[in-house]
């Protein structure tokens, strides 16, 4: 077992929380740690909407280019930032267990918001959806960390955004939810509320420790979410969401595509054997494909060339 780990952060207050965590799980271990801070590339751009940015790893990059240099051992991230192939040398360690997975919407009520209101979202997938469910609204883009939103909301700015429920929680602000979009009506992002640790291929120390963190119910989910999205080749520039469960010793996934202005959406669910994770989610992700998501993937992909 390792004598001390270096972790790899990224700086937000979020990032911070979810890394001294991770630092808290491996001390009861018995494995000290030290956390790096490193800003990534997302974290640098901060007034351009992330789905025009449209590069992969935007959050992750830096943390990676580290720890293949081994100037840290472990990176700490919000799953849903990583891509679904990690680069060549490194792995997926471990995912400890989710916090809750939906959105959550901050201000008001979706029903209590009148015709017209500003709703603030970073997040093309969610635009798309919340377009669909209320096109009366005035969608607008909202960058900058979980406080900064916060912020720019009690400035009104805007009359509510929409934001991690995961989030709000692990900071302690849980109780500023007006209310939690069932994942029937906001599918999550994938891996949404989910931490990933990353580590090098052939660290087997390393590795092995952090491995111990992970959770195998939340393992699945994220591999069958995680399969939807590699299936279909998206990122943070397209409307695609998935949402896993495990109940009754069955794995249950929908999922869905929507076009960016929310009037074409489709969706798909599926369940089976949690064993069967990444093959549920590849064969869920061809459906959609066949129902019609295909055009919609291309004339997003088309757009953003």
């Amino acid at each position: 077992m390792p004598n001390q780990l270096i972790i790899g952060s990224r700086g937000s207050q979020l990032a911070l929380w979810q890394s001294r965590w991770v630092a808290a799980r491996l001390a009861a271990l018995g494995v000290a740690t030290e956390i790096e801070i490193i800003k990534t590339t997302g974290d640098k751009i901060t007034d351009v909407p992330l789905a025009k940015v449209g590069a992969k790893g935007l959050f992750t990059k830096e943390l990676e280019e580290a720890l293949a240099e081994r100037r840290i051992d472990l990176a700490v991230h919000s799953l849903k930032d990583m891509p679904t192939e990690p680069p060549d040398g490194l792995m997926l360690a471990a995912v400890p267990e989710r916090e809750d997975p939906r959105d959550a919407i901050v201000g008001a009520r979706l029903t209590d918001l009148a015709a017209g209101a500003c709703v603030g979202t970073s997040s093309l997938r969610r635009a798309a959806q919340l377009r669909g469910l209320r096109p009366d609204l005035r969608i607008e883009p909202v960058r900058g960390n979980l406080d900064t939103r916060l912020r720019k909301l009690d400035e009104k700015q805007y009359d509510a955004i929409v934001l991690a429920a995961a989030g709000l929680r692990r900071l302690g602000w849980g109780e500023r939810i007006a209310e939690l979009l069932d994942p029937a009506v906001m599918c999550p992002a994938v891996g949404q509320g989910a931490l990933a640790i990353e580590t090098r291929n052939g660290d087997d120390a390393a590795a092995a420790v952090c491995a111990c963190l992970t959770h195998a119910d939340t393992l699945a989910c994220v591999e069958a979410e995680r399969a939807v999205l590699r299936a279909l080749g998206g990122g943070c520039q397209v409307p695609i969401g998935a949402h896993a469960v495990i109940e009754n010793a069955r794995l249950r996934i929908r999922a869905v595509v929507a076009s960016p202005d929310g009037t074409r959406l489709f969706a798909h669910h599926s369940e089976g054997d949690p064993a069967e994770a990444a093959s549920l989610g590849d064969a869920l992700a061809k459906r959609l494909l066949e129902q019609g998501a295909l055009q919609i993937l291309e004339s997003v992909y088309g757009a953003s060339q």
